[in-house]
C-alpha cells in the first residue's frame, strides 16, 4: 500500500502507562492507515526524523499543530510494525517512511517425517510519504508520547514501576528514590 500524500500523520498512545499500545496512523483523503507499533519504534523514529532533516539542509516549517495529530478512533489496525525505514527524496521534496509487518516464523516440526517446512508469507508494507513539516510536527509528537509513559533508571533504562524497581545494574538492589 502507498499513500502518496499524506493529510495527516501521527503517533500516539492508549492506555495506562506501562499497559500502553503505541499506534502510527496515517490519513490521505478517506484512506485511514493505522498500525500498532513498539514504544522503541516510535522513539527511534522520533530521532531519526530530526536526524535526516538535519542533513537534509533545508529550513522546515513548523507543520500541523499539536491538536491536529491526535489519533482518530475507531482503532482498527491492520497489523504490527516490525521493521521501519525512513528517508527523503529531494527530487520531490518528501519523507518516505516504509512500515513493514512482524510475520511470525512458523513453528518447525520435529516429526521427521512431516512435509517439509512451511515459509512464512512474505510482510506486508505501507509506503507514506510525507513533508517535511509534517515529519518535524510527527517527530515531536512521537518524542512527547514516548516520554509521557512511566520514568526510565538512570542506570539501566529500564522503566519504573509505580511498585518502585530492582535494578540489574546495581545488583538487584533498589535504585536511588525518585521524586
Amino acid at each position: 500500500m502507498e499513500l502518496h500524500r499524506v493529510d495527516r500523520i501521527c503517533a500516539g498512545a492508549v492506555g495506562e502507562p506501562g499497559q500502553r499500545t503505541f499506534y502510527l496512523q496515517a490519513r490521505s483523503g478517506a484512506d485511514l492507515v493505522t498500525v500498532i507499533i513498539e514504544k522503541q519504534q516510535v522513539e527511534l523514529l522520533a530521532a531519526s526524523i530530526l536526524d535526516i532533516l538535519s542533513r537534509v539542509g533545508k529550513e522546515t516549517g513548523e507543520g500541523p499543530p499539536e491538536d491536529e495529530l491526535q489519533l482518530e478512533e475507531p482503532f482498527e489496525p491492520l497489523w504490527r510494525v516490525g521493521r521501519l525505514s525512513i528517508g527523503y527524496e529531494e527530487e520531490h521534496d518528501r519523507m518516505l517512511l516504509e512500515l513493514e509487518e512482524v510475520v511470525p516464523e512458523p513453528e518447525e516440526e520435529e516429526d521427521e517425517e512431516a512435509p517439509e517446512a512451511v515459509e512464512a508469507p512474505d510482510p506486508e508494507r505501507i509506503r507514506v510519504w510525507a513533508t517535511r513539516e509534517q515529519m518535524l510536527a510527527l517527530s515531536r509528537q512521537s518524542a512527547a508520547v514516548a516520554a509521557a509513559g512511566r520514568p526510565v533508571c538512570e542506570f539501566c533504562g529500564n522503566p519504573i514501576d509505580p511498585e518502585g524497581h530492582t535494578c540489574p545494574a546495581m545488583n538487584g538492589h533498589r535504585g536511588p528514590a525518585r521524586r
